[in-house]
């Protein structure tokens, strides 16, 4: 089954930047990379998940993007098809950015609700200070 594995997150201060990256692998006839739909999910000491961003599968929606209002103008998702990798530029980070940041997979949805995820990653800290 498709597998994630998530890197890039890290202890940074108010204003500054990171890249979550998030390699795909594990593919199959029925899930291939260009059929897929990649996002990324949060989750905060004590708060629910959250859908930050999400990018459509190049093969049915041609990589369109969805950002939840907090994080407009300041995180920025992509995807690298030769290396089956999804990125999260993050910029300008607040101490509210501060959580766990998940990497997920989905056929047929791009939107930022989790139960439109197949596959999940372990996850990686990110962590901003003021």
């Amino acid at each position: 089954q498709v597998q994630l594995m998530e890197s890039g997150g890290g202890l940074v201060q108010l204003g500054e930047s990171l890249t979550l990256s998030c390699v795909a692998s594990g593919f199959t006839p029925g899930y291939t990379w260009d059929g897929l739909s990649m996002g990324w999910f949060r989750q905060a000491p004590g708060k629910e998940q959250e859908g930050v961003s999400s990018i459509s599968s190049i093969s049915y929606s041609g990589g369109r993007t969805n950002y939840a209002d907090s994080v407009k103008g300041r995180f920025t998702i992509s995807r690298d098809n030769a290396k089956t990798t999804v990125y999260l530029q993050m910029d300008n980070l607040r101490p509210e950015d501060t959580a766990i940041y998940f990497c997920a997979a989905a056929r047929g949805y791009y939107g930022l609700l989790r139960a439109g995820y197949d596959f999940w990653g372990q996850g990686t800290q990110v962590t901003v200070s003021s």
